[in-house]
């Protein structure tokens, strides 16, 4: 941004956010078979949404209605309070609805609007506060929040995939003995042990995309984001997406883990992916060593050739020791600068990034660009 460029109204964009998001949490109400999902509807109830659709109106007519009396970023304001008169003329929190149907699929606009909503308001703060100084409406946040978009509405397409595949693989190695064994311990033990191997899994397959050209080029969007903060870990490529979930969920099914214990690992990386990538600096002593942390994580983005091959694991540090990757340097630093070391081998943009991989040409190393 340059010293002339206005500056960007914080009031505006929050306008926007809460007017869209009450829009489509009123279309949820309409269309909840199809907009909301099956399992996440079970987590909150018809009460606590009417009253999250009401703050949110209110705050995008109030917000908006500032932005645009102050003359700062009027459109994006005007799209807050235009959003939120739609929703409002749609039936607003008082929306009726019938009886919900069922269906094989469905978009899941709910889990995005209410996830995007609590991990902004408990990561906004906390970046603000402990992190390093940067706007969240930073360059290429419009991206990631594409893509954050994507993985939270396509979660159950892509579920439906990869559980279809896995399913047909367990059941060609299913060992009924072996799974009695499992399925008797302590829950608490079988979510530690789904741990440790869903994150070995993961942390082999994470060392595979790094090292072997034609999944670099996938996972090298990952890799692209220039700024570390709640929302950049969202930025994964779908064919990604479907490698990782199938090769996690794989050995879980495999060893027969109890529904619980996966639904907690579930749980356990949805926090640790976005903890991982928040731009908070915090110094966790001795926790680094116990659990990937921001720090811990950091210095595998780091654009810096050094660190290429290290800090694979995504849960327990352990991982990394086991496979000769870990690596952490003196308390206190953090990297300075984040990125693949070719910036330009990866466009800008969520469309661009997903047809990099199919156009460019195989790169030597898979570290060529890291």
């Amino acid at each position: 941004m340059t010293a002339t460029s206005p500056r960007r109204s914080w009031l505006a964009y929050l306008a926007a956010f809460l007017g869209c998001g009450s829009l489509i949490g009123v279309l949820c109400f309409h269309f909840p078979q199809l907009m909301t999902s099956k399992d996440f509807r079970q987590v909150y109830s018809e009460a606590f949404a009417r009253h999250l659709l009401l703050a949110g109106l209110i705050a995008a007519f109030v917000l908006g209605t500032l932005a645009v009396l102050r003359g700062r970023n009027r459109r994006v304001a005007l799209l807050g309070v235009a959003s939120a008169t739609l929703a409002v003329l749609l039936g607003g929190s008082n929306v009726q609805f019938d009886a919900i149907g069922k269906t094989p699929y469905s978009l899941g606009l709910d889990w995005f609007v209410i996830s995007l909503f609590f991990s902004a308001l408990v990561f906004v703060p906390l970046e603000r506060f402990l992190g390093r100084e940067q706007s969240p409406l930073r360059p290429q946040w419009r991206t990631d929040l594409s893509y954050f978009f994507m993985s939270h509405v396509l979660v159950q397409f892509i579920l439906i995939l990869v559980t279809a595949s896995t399913s047909a693989l367990a059941g060609l190695a299913a060992f009924p003995g072996l799974k009695a064994q499992i399925q008797a311990l302590p829950l608490w033990l079988q979510f530690l042990i789904a741990v440790f191997f869903a994150d070995l899994a993961q942390a082999l397959l994470h060392r595979a995309y790094h090292n072997i050209p034609w999944l670099w080029r996938f996972h090298a969007v990952h890799h692209s984001s220039r700024h570390m903060d709640w929302l950049a870990g969202s930025r994964v490529h779908f064919v990604e997406i479907v490698l990782t979930r199938s090769a996690v969920l794989l050995p879980l099914l495999v060893l027969g883990f109890a529904p619980a214990a996966v639904n907690a690992y579930v749980v356990l990386v949805g926090i640790q992916a976005v903890l991982a990538h928040a731009n908070v600096r915090v110094p966790f002593g001795w926790l680094e060593y116990l659990l990937v942390l921001p720090r811990y994580h950091h210095w595998h983005h780091v654009r810096d050739r050094a660190w290429v091959d290290k800090n694979y694991a995504i849960h327990l540090p352990v991982v990394d020791m086991l496979m000769g990757t870990f690596q952490l340097p003196p308390r206190g630093e953090w990297p300075q600068e984040y990125g693949v070391l070719k910036l330009e081998t990866v466009p800008d943009g969520i469309w661009q990034q997903h047809l990099m991989p199919f156009q460019r040409p195989p790169a030597k190393t898979g570290h060529e660009t890291v």
